[in-house]
């Protein structure tokens, strides 16, 4: 039997072919739909069409960031009139033409200075990954992707996704359900470099794919391919990082011209856990940070996870740091009820088992009287 595209996906996710409707969805991710569904330039095309008018490679770092923050009042102007005046991908690059080396590339140079002395995640390692050395976050600098497939079990508005799993992870999560490619094995993965990771992107743009959702294992330590990647893709498609949010400053003022829609974790409602679970020190004050950032430079759909005996220490509480320090209309929510005990979870006696349906209810009452978005957004 033959299915045209359309009638396949409602066939495998009727409810991802009904987000394209959904009012709340449309209201919350104006930007995303309005690249998805409108035409418009994605972030990284905006960020293309600005031009660099220096010699990148003899530059100093100081420099180079001194030229950033200079281009991205430049962004910040050409990314508001594509929106007041609703100009579509075709007409904003026959307006302003593609660039090389552009705001893009300008980006990618400060990612691979930046890999010299990793700075991508909070942990700070230090670590020469350039050189080959193996960071913190369990591979060096090159980009291994241990796969790359449309993605017909993420939140509806994103599918079919188009997912990058990167190997390596910046966490140490003894409950990770990708254990392999974020711990174990992150380094057997298949070598890309920028121009193959964007004809990867290009391809699954051609099958359909909504989105090109960067994940892992986390993108983070991948930062620097990722950015360089966009200056050799050719097409207008959205982009998605999918990540425990635990990247720095400056990596964030990297991501934030280039990335239009967040799909942030957010793990735990407190120091003490994110350490003895994840192995992470700051968590709350690093991702609330990054939330904060990202929510003004795109949108956002925040996942936390119900960890059985946690609803009191970290669910509750990150439920209520959501609803206090950011835009209730404008964030979604997916409260997932999906864990169970994988990698080392069993020899933590809190997290041996899964979450029981009164944990699950607790979460999903007390979302409701926070007034959080979060009802259809469940896989």
């Amino acid at each position: 039997m033959f299915w045209r595209r359309e009638e396949y996906w409602a066939f495998v996710r009727p409810d991802a072919v009904e987000a394209i409707s959904n009012e709340t969805f449309r209201r919350a991710l104006s930007w995303y739909y309005a690249v998805l569904l409108e035409g418009y330039p994605a972030k990284f095309i905006i960020a293309r069409s600005i031009p660099v008018e220096i010699d990148l490679s003899r530059a100093s770092t100081e420099e180079l960031w001194d030229l950033h923050r200079s281009l991205a009042r430049e962004f910040e102007s050409r990314w508001k009139e594509v929106r007041e005046e609703g100009i579509r991908f075709e007409e904003f690059v026959r307006k302003y033409k593609l660039q090389s080396p552009s705001f893009v590339s300008l980006k990618a140079e400060i990612a691979r200075r930046m890999l010299r002395k990793c700075s991508f995640c909070e942990r700070r390692c230090g670590v020469d990954r350039a050189s080959g050395a193996i960071g913190a976050c369990r591979v060096n600098g090159r980009t291994y992707v241990h796969s790359w497939f449309l993605h017909l079990g993420e939140e509806a508005p994103l599918v079919p996704s188009g997912t990058i799993f990167y190997g390596g992870c910046n966490f140490a999560c003894v409950y990770c359900q990708n254990w392999d490619i974020s711990q174990v094995s992150p380094r057997e993965g298949v070598v890309v470099d920028a121009r193959r990771l964007a004809l990867m992107q290009k391809e699954l743009a051609s099958r359909g794919a909504r989105n090109i959702n960067h994940v892992g294992g986390d993108p983070i330590p991948n930062t620097h391919t990722i950015l360089e990647s966009l200056e050799y893709l050719d097409i207008n498609i959205a982009q998605l990082w999918n990540s425990n949010f635990y990247m720095t400053s400056e990596v964030m003022e990297l991501l934030i011209h280039v990335m239009d829609i967040w799909l942030p974790d957010f793990k735990y409602g407190n120091d003490a856990c994110a350490k003895r679970l994840s192995g992470v020190d700051r968590y709350v004050e690093t991702v609330l940070r990054n939330l904060r950032v990202a929510i003004e430079w795109g949108d956002m759909i925040i996942r936390h996870l119900v960890l059985p005996n946690h609803v009191e220490c970290c669910t509750k509480p990150v439920l209520k740091m959501i609803a206090d320090n950011l835009p209730r209309d404008r964030v979604l929510v997916n409260i997932m009820d999906q864990y169970r005990p994988e990698h080392n979870a069993y020899k933590y006696s809190d997290i041996a088992r899964r979450p029981k349906p009164s944990e699950l209810r607790e979460a999903y009452d007390y979302a409701d009287k926070l007034g959080l978005l979060w009802r259809d957004i469940s896989r």
